[in-house]
């Protein structure tokens, strides 16, 4: 049986756990990918920090050129845009495969790094880069290439889904549901990549581009966060029969594709509203397949290391058999709509006079816009002022923003509060 030299660039919590179970399961792994998986070196900042006893000390070096050099596979877990990008384009010139987790930079630098491999004509995969354990990128890339995906909606960041979920099953507030996530290690010390939604645009945009066969780039991504959102948000989406989530969105439009990540009424009866705590879960609407769901973890050494280790079990077996990794497919090259051309349906509250006749121009101004509203309730005011919650049908976001904006100047509108867009069942 053919050795294959495995690399590791990084050794922190994914790391170690790859390191310890392709020591554990070496035999198993062996049998899969047809060859014997041997590490060969590990590119760690600090040669003398506490390590993990299944780390082999002897295998440890600060120099990550110097472990390229030796690798047939280099597994990358050390983050962010640089230096990874350059090793991983040093890797590709070697003639390695590389595997990696690191969707900030397939996100930023994506298509450069799939015509590198392609050129070097070696493998790159990265599983690991979304959801975690949840195989949704293999879904796209491989299970699902014979079918048209109409949209992908995601809960793609187990932080904010846990924040989110402590504020509607116990009642916290954002702040103390967010301190909470840190203490248990759900959440960094400088929390804004997640509560803030750029982990999950990252991700939004691989997952559209694999969907679509158009290059997305996380700039294309319309993006929002969840640190406006109130207790009071939460009890009025639950009123409404839904609860609020972190989704992560990608539909094709007859026009073009939207893109949005941002705080969305879910409905009790959708398939995403029951996933709880740090759990990721990704929904995608296939014209044949219909409807599939992808659950699971989203995060976490071990979960994501077995995501890694299947990605480095197909390179393997590519090195002793043949083949490559899907490439990328960009045929389709469809226009991606600008946050103004979306469609949706939305939540909106405001504050108005508790006035006769009120009600009348507030649903006038949408109708003028060419908004139609679903339903209003109104809620018990103090000081003359009542609090309106209204819910339109599908809308353009031009058009709802019109109407806002008229709204807003209204005599009789004291405060328009935060918007929401809501998932159809």
């Amino acid at each position: 049986m053919k050795d294959v030299r495995i690399g590791l660039l990084g050794c922190g919590t994914v790391g170690t756990q790859v390191a310890r179970l392709l020591e554990e399961q070496s035999q198993d792994l062996a049998a899969r990918s047809g060859a014997r998986l041997k590490v060969v070196a590990i590119a760690v900042r600090d040669l003398e920090a506490p390590r993990d006893p299944a780390i082999d000390r002897g295998l440890l070096t600060d120099d990550p050129h110097r472990v390229i050099s030796q690798a047939d596979i280099v597994i990358e877990l050390i983050g962010g845009v640089e230096p990874a990008r350059s090793l991983i384009l040093e890797a590709f010139r070697t003639g390695a495969s590389v595997v990696t987790g690191n969707k900030a930079l397939l996100a930023a630098h994506g298509p450069e790094l799939y015509q590198a491999a392609a050129a070097a004509g070696v493998d790159l995969y990265y599983e690991a880069a979304v959801a975690g354990a949840v195989p949704v990128v293999y879904g796209l890339r491989e299970s699902l290439a014979g079918d048209r995906i109409m949209a992908v909606l995601g809960i793609v960041n187990g932080t904010t889904n846990y924040i989110l979920d402590e504020m509607t099953t116990k009642g916290m507030d954002f702040g103390e549901a967010l301190a909470k996530a840190q203490e248990l290690g759900y959440a960094e010390a400088d929390p804004s990549a997640d509560v803030d939604g750029l982990d999950a645009a990252a991700k939004c945009a691989i997952l559209a581009s694999l969907a679509f066969h158009t290059r997305v780039a996380l700039d294309d991504v319309h993006v929002h966060g969840i640190r406006h959102i109130t207790a009071d948000d939460v009890a009025t989406a639950a009123r409404s029969g839904c609860v609020v989530k972190l989704i992560a969105s990608a539909k094709r439009r007859p026009d073009g594709i939207e893109l949005h990540v941002g705080p969305t009424l879910v409905p009790a009866t959708h398939p995403l509203a029951s996933v709880h705590g740090p759990f990721n879960a990704i929904v995608i609407e296939a014209e044949a397949a219909d409807r599939l769901m992808f659950y699971g973890r989203g995060a976490g050494g071990a979960p994501t290391a077995s995501a890694v280790l299947s990605d480095v079990v197909a390179a393997a077996s590519h090195r002793v058999d043949g083949g490559h990794a899907p490439r990328e497919l960009v045929y389709a090259d469809l226009r991606v709509l600008a946050p103004q051309e979306g469609r949706s349906r939305f939540q909106v509250e405001f504050t108005v006079l508790d006035e006769v006749g009120v009600l009348t121009r507030v649903t006038s101004a949408f109708a003028s816009h060419g908004v139609s509203i679903r339903s209003v309730v109104q809620g018990v005011g103090e000081g003359g002022l009542a609090r309106l919650t209204a819910t339109t049908h599908e809308a353009c976001q031009a058009d709802l923003e019109a109407t806002l904006a008229e709204l807003s100047s209204a005599p009789f509108v004291a405060e328009v509060h935060h918007v929401n867009r809501v998932e159809e069942s």
